[in-house]
């Protein structure tokens, strides 16, 4: 028996090749499949079940596309109603991998239709040695239960039976693989080592801790996280059916006059993934700032609508595709093409190009004393400037500013902040979008404002995942921020 872990660190996504000698088994496969056919394939197994957990929301899942490479069945939770040929499965069905045999439970809560894959290694003994709990039970968490309107305290009440009438029933060596890990917003408080065991979860899991059920309710359902827009999107994907990577388009190369044209059309967006500096210096007009090294999936799944065609400029072709991989992770397959020869090709084809001012810490921390100060907008999340926020600072979170533009008065001047400049980049964007024209962005944020020692250090930055610019970022968003 062998387990063998992917991790896609932007979604913080958990999937596994389960094998024996010979054959072998993917579960929760990522939508970009072929990290499984090369890693069988050097392995010498043949890829003969798909397993999904249950109807992820937070990316699109690849069973299909791995389906049609490999002539496999996908089996998938029987609740789920799936509308693509597959196996359905309900409690205490078995099925075997050579010398392992899988048992499922159901265990819903997360979702309703939440199952998990318990393997026992017949080989060696009945016990089971393994259980792939996709999002029921996380390493220091457990699933969130508030993703469908109106029935979180139902949904929790019946995780808490998952965990504790199921799941706990394991025996404490089981080995628990979760289907994401620290930075999903598909929990709460989820810790950085990606795999445990039953015994260790029921003994250090602070959900597992809670002792009454109505403690445990009252826990899962207050002060979540907001959950992206496109989490109830994927699920759906994932129900029906995905459109296969290969039936769609391939990216375009478009050259400045061309993106042009099509840059103008009302069912067009641009997506700029460039870094947020760059953007500032130049970018096509009413482009989306979403920058690559942050959380890029989750806020592009997020802010932009879904049934619009998308156009990239990136600062490399290379990077450009890295962002439609990452759009397609997220649902979002309408993606047109990218600017050939980047921002310098717009700017020397003569077209006109719209700005950000990027404002050093410093700079800041002055005009904000100066007689004519702007208005600093933060758009963290309200824990983070609970914690320390620049004085008479106005928070509205940066994916709220879809709508709250609205309060804001366009004509004034605005500095926009978050913990590196990476949100602001984005909030800027918003704005700019809606005819705002004196927006700053502020950049470094408030960990450059704390290291020049105009307040205190962030608390966010001081996590295992948050050691780069990006994963900064990430640590927000794991956090509803």
């Amino acid at each position: 028996m062998q387990i063998i872990p992917f991790f896609v660190r932007g979604i913080a996504h958990s999937s596994y090749i389960l094998a024996g000698k010979k054959s072998c088994a993917v579960i929760d496969p990522q939508r970009d499949v072929e990290v499984y056919i090369r890693e069988t394939k050097s392995r010498g197994l043949k890829i003969t079940h798909i397993l999904e957990t249950h109807l992820h929301a937070d990316f699109v899942s690849g069973h299909m596309d791995l389906a049609e490479l490999t002539g496999a069945p996908i089996y998938a939770p029987e609740a789920a109603k799936c509308e693509f040929e597959h196996v359905g499965l309900v409690e205490e069905d078995k099925f075997e991998i050579e010398d392992m045999t899988v048992r499922v439970l159901e265990t819903p809560g997360h979702t309703p239709e939440h199952i998990s894959y318990v393997v026992s290694d017949t080989s060696r003994g009945p016990d089971p040695t393994a259980v792939f709990c996709g999002d029921t039970l996380f390493v220091g968490d457990v699933g969130r239960p508030d993703l469908f309107p109106g029935k979180a305290r139902e949904l929790a009440s019946i995780l808490y039976d998952s965990l504790h009438k199921k799941l706990l029933s394991l025996p404490d060596s089981c080995e628990v693989y979760p289907a994401h890990g620290e930075g999903s917003l598909c929990g709460r408080a989820m810790g950085a080592k990606r795999s445990s065991t039953i015994g260790y979860e029921r003994k250090y899991n602070y959900a597992l801790q809670i002792p009454d059920r109505e403690g445990f309710i009252e826990n899962l359902t207050t002060d979540m996280p907001p959950a992206p827009d496109h989490f109830s999107r994927c699920s759906e994907i994932n129900r029906k059916g995905l459109t296969k990577l290969r039936e769609i388009p391939p990216l375009k190369e478009l050259p400045p006059g061309e993106f042009f044209r099509f840059a103008g059309r009302y069912d067009t967006e641009v997506l700029d993934s460039r870094h947020y500096d760059n953007f500032g210096g130049e970018h096509v007009p009413g482009a989306w700032c979403i920058d690559l090294r942050s959380n890029f999936a989750t806020y592009a799944g997020w802010l932009l609508p879904p049934e619009k065609q998308i156009l990239l400029v990136s600062d490399s072709e290379e990077n450009a595709r890295e962002s439609a991989v990452w759009l397609h992770r997220v649902g979002l397959d309408r993606i047109v093409g990218f600017l050939s020869g980047e921002m310098f090709a717009w700017a020397t084809a003569g077209l006109r190009a719209s700005h950000v001012p990027q404002v050093s810490i410093p700079e800041l921390y002055e005009w904000a004393r100066s007689k004519n100060p702007p208005l600093i907008l933060d758009v963290r999340a309200p824990s983070e400037y609970e914690s320390f926020h620049i004085e008479n600072a106005l928070n509205i979170q940066v994916q709220d500013l879809r709508e709250r533009y609205r309060e804001l008065d366009p004509e004034a001047e605005y500095a926009v902040i978050c913990s590196t400049g990476q949100r602001s980049g984005i909030g800027c964007s918003i704005l700019k979008k809606h005819g705002f024209s004196r927006v700053n962005n502020a950049a470094g944020g408030m960990t450059g404002y704390n290291a020049a020692g105009f307040g205190p250090e962030c608390p966010m930055c001081a996590l295992s995942w948050a050691g780069k610019a990006g994963k900064k970022e990430t640590a927000v968003i794991q956090q509803g921020k």
